[in-house]
């Protein structure tokens, strides 16, 4: 078969397409023809060496969809679709045309999703769904999205809006807010942060219960933001790994903090998730993802490295 492989890491340059043997399923496992592959950040910082448990020679990538062409007997034939932590990692990923995981490790792909759609949500929809499972986000619940336009905040307001939540989505230009709006979400404009809990309590006296923070830089600000026992959610931080938080004005609220990292996750936790927000699309109410740049597996050297140079395009490739 055909894939994405790198035999060290460090520089995007390793990841070269090979011919590889066909990967034999274990008992217990699927062999799933994959149709369509994601393309997430965590799968370049991989190349480049930012997980110090990959394991080498590495077929890298994390979310899928495909068709079970061996395994139990119920699953060959199926749709499915999958993510988690092993897949790129510690096992080949899913940048090949062949992939074998547990089989309690695939869900049914939701039969509105297209391949390509399904193969884009992993990550990022598994992210905000813990992060709204772990903060307590339920009906009622007055939260406050930092990042609100990115992949993981679309879908953490959109699966919150389900949940009933009330939501406030935040972002950094005018022209993002009004397209929020435009969807019936209230939104604020990002500006200086020490204007962020005036702006959210006028939105929610008292403040937010629970404020997701996808950024990275928001964390101080938050704190001021945040209502009496609130949550403040984060899933990224500064390039040094450190923030200057005011601990006192935290405590004094009897505030938390909750990291979300969606590598603590098997594939078998994932595909529950999956099974939990995958009925809402079929169901009309989760969007379907569109603006995909689908690209065949060979030119995945190159979508690499426009990854890795900031493009915010999500990328689907196709084995």
């Amino acid at each position: 078969m055909k894939a994405l492989q790198f035999l060290k890491t460090g520089d995007l340059s390793a990841l070269q397409l090979v011919d590889l043997p066909m990967p034999v399923p274990a008992v217990g496992e699927v062999l799933v023809q994959v149709k369509a592959a994601g393309l997430n950040p965590s799968d370049v910082k991989n190349v480049l060496g930012r997980f110090s448990y990959t394991t080498l020679p590495r077929v890298p990538g994390r979310d899928f969809a495909g068709v079970v062409v061996e395994g139990p007997q119920a699953l060959i034939g199926q749709e499915v679709w999958g993510t988690g932590k092993e897949l790129g990692f510690t096992g080949d990923g899913s940048h090949a045309q062949y992939l074998t995981l547990p089989a309690d490790g695939v869900a049914l792909k939701p039969a509105h999703l297209s391949f390509a759609q399904a193969a884009s949500l992993g990550v990022p929809y598994t992210t905000a769904w813990d992060a709204l499972e772990r903060s307590l986000v339920k009906d009622g619940t007055r939260l406050l999205v930092i990042g609100a336009n990115g992949a993981v905040g679309s879908a953490a307001i959109a699966l919150a809006k389900i949940r009933g939540a009330q939501v406030l989505a935040a972002v950094r230009r005018p022209e993002q807010a009004e397209a929020l709006r435009a969807r019936g979400f209230d939104a604020i404009v990002l500006d200086k942060p020490e204007d962020l809990a005036a702006s959210v309590n006028g939105v929610f006296p008292g403040g937010a219960e629970v404020i997701f923070d996808t950024t990275g830089f928001w964390l101080p600000a938050a704190v001021a933001a945040l209502a009496t026992f609130g949550r403040i959610a984060i899933i990224a931080a500064p390039v040094d790994g450190h923030v200057q938080l005011p601990a006192l004005a935290l405590y004094r609220k009897g505030g938390s903090v909750v990291g979300i990292n969606s590598l603590l996750y098997g594939t078998v936790a994932c595909a529950r998730m999956l099974e939990q927000f995958g009925r809402f699309f079929d169901e009309g109410l989760l969007a379907l993802p569109s603006g995909l740049r689908e690209s065949p597996l060979a030119d995945g050297p190159a979508r690499y490295a426009e990854v890795n140079q900031g493009s915010s395009e999500k990328v689907i490739l196709l084995p």
